[in-house]
């Protein structure tokens, strides 16, 4: 992130554990019985205005990024692979705000159908607005 204000490439937004019910998955099960999903979320973000202001306005809203990231887990579409949930939820949120000038995204499926004992698989990828 280009630093503005006094701002620096550290501040971000962090959402942590957001667990969200989604279909999503390569077998045929796992897109029509809804299964647990993990996310975190970083958006990097200038927060000096919020900061200085401690004004709603001059921030990105974590409230409307939680909306969008549950609508994109929860919804109707589903995708075979975690890569492209996880891309498009980053894609959600860049094209949300143009103040986010990227995010990483971390999801994580909590009932993976594997023959082990495995307490989760997941992505982590970060996009960044060009």
């Amino acid at each position: 992130m280009t630093a503005g204000a006094g701002g620096t490439a550290a501040d971000r937004i962090e959402v942590r554990g957001l667990r969200v019910l989604g279909t999503h998955g390569v077998l045929a099960e796992e897109r029509v019985r809804p299964q647990p999903f993990e996310v975190d979320l970083d958006l990097e973000v200038d927060l000096v205005p919020a900061g200085a202001d401690d004004d709603l306005a001059d921030t990105v809203d974590y409230a409307e990024v939680v909306a969008r990231t549950v609508a994109v887990v929860g919804g109707d579409v589903s995708r075979e692979l975690l890569e492209a949930v996880a891309a498009d939820i980053a894609g959600s949120l860049l094209d949300a705000d143009v103040r986010v000038a990227a995010v990483t995204v971390g999801l994580r499926k909590l009932r993976p159908p594997l023959a082990a004992d495995v307490a989760s698989v997941g992505v982590r990828i970060t996009r960044r607005r060009p």
